[in-house]
């Protein structure tokens, strides 16, 4: 499994659209759980790093 380099205020770009309708992120934590809130309506979820990695379609 290839590792993704993650940092703070990076836009994820995940693979399923959050409920409102945006599929980009901003990182504001790391850690072995990693925090993101959505750009569309700032909902903020922690997954964990391994979850994320699978979801991430790419980081603008």
């Amino acid at each position: 499994m290839k590792i993704i380099r993650i940092n703070e205020e990076d836009k994820l770009v995940l693979k399923k659209k959050h409920p409102c309708g945006t599929d980009i992120f901003t990182v504001k934590r790391l850690g072995s759980d990693i925090r993101i809130i959505c750009d569309g309506c700032g909902r903020d979820l922690t997954l964990k790093r391994e979850q994320l990695e699978k979801a991430v379609k790419k980081i603008l």
